[in-house]
């Protein structure tokens, strides 16, 4: 009798087409040069070759490449980072405005050694990317920054566009999926920058596969609507390597159809819903369409007095 599979076998929709044409090698060629880290490699992204070769966009990694945390479902390097550089924001700048794009996204490992959680040189590279690219638009994804308030004002005083914090699984999953966070702290996050600035967007993401059921995806996008989330991702969550947790189930592309009319009917702005969605996968049109579901919504709103 033949041994039973350890891992479930990758389906057909989650064939990726590789693509190194010379925009992808210029655009590697550029972060190394400026010294500089992306989530798209660190994180292994299955997007990256779309991104990197067609779109020429990159999801900019800060605060070193070194996470004080381990998270589960994570491929980035774990440890004590050393690393605290404060020409990085500048760098960053440069590089957005020599990708000429018109919408940055800026994330970072979590760094819990630092007292702020690396808010401040999160800050700085806002207001450098703005400098440099002032019609560019910005979007950031930081950790929880150890649910520290000051820590998120500190970000949010910067004033980027749109802030993206991800709430990764759902509540049940949480402890064994996530290191050091937590489901609710998350949600904090969330209601908070939005008390701070409710003009700006607020996004969160969800990966799927790891065992939960439908009710508690639905129980989860309650969740952040009650905290006044406008954007939201889900997305197939994808092993990256043999130590990290096995995926449970590789949902289908009309599964994810539906949970994204389930979302939008709950009253996000956009939800980007897919086998390879990313929190940052094509962001920029992400924040395009939630403006016109908002406009949308209004009207729809005005039209019922």
């Amino acid at each position: 009798m033949a041994k039973q599979e350890e891992y479930i076998r990758k389906p057909e929709w989650l064939k990726i087409k590789l693509n190194t044409n010379e925009s992808y090698k210029g655009l590697k060629k550029m972060m190394r040069e400026k010294n500089l880290h992306t989530v798209c490699e660190e994180a292994k992204c299955p997007n990256i070759h779309e991104c990197w070769a067609e779109r020429k966009t990159a999801t900019f990694m800060i605060l070193g490449d070194v996470c004080t945390r381990a998270c589960r479902f994570c491929a980035v390097k774990t440890g004590l980072p050393t690393e605290l550089d404060w020409d990085e924001p500048e760098r960053v700048a440069e590089s957005v405005e020599q990708m000429g794009l018109k919408h940055a996204v800026i994330t970072a490992v979590a760094r819990d050694d630092l007292k702020d959680g690396g808010a401040a040189v999160f800050a700085e590279t806002v207001r450098a990317v703005r400098r440099r690219n002032p019609f560019c638009t910005i979007e950031v994804l930081p950790s929880d920054m150890m649910g520290m308030e000051e820590n998120l004002k500190t970000l949010m005083e910067a004033r980027p566009n749109i802030l993206n914090h991800n709430i990764e699984t759902v509540r049940r999953l949480t402890p064994r999926v996530r290191a050091r966070a937590t489901y609710d702290r998350s949600l904090e996050f969330l209601r908070y920058a939005k008390e701070l600035h409710s003009d700006i967007p607020t996004k969160s993401s969800l990966m799927i596969g790891l065992g939960e059921t439908k009710e508690e995806i639905i129980e989860t996008m309650d969740d952040l609507r009650a905290h006044d989330v406008d954007i939201m991702t889900i997305g197939q969550y994808l092993q990256p390597s043999k130590k990290h947790l096995k995926v449970q189930k590789y949902y289908h592309p009309d599964e994810f159809a539906e949970l994204r009319e389930i979302a939008m009917s709950k009253g996000f702005k956009h939800c980007e819903a897919g086998p390879l969605v990313r929190s940052s996968y094509h962001a920029d049109e992400q924040v395009n369409e939630a403006q016109v579901n908002e406009e949308a919504q209004k009207y729809q709103a005005e039209q019922q007095f």
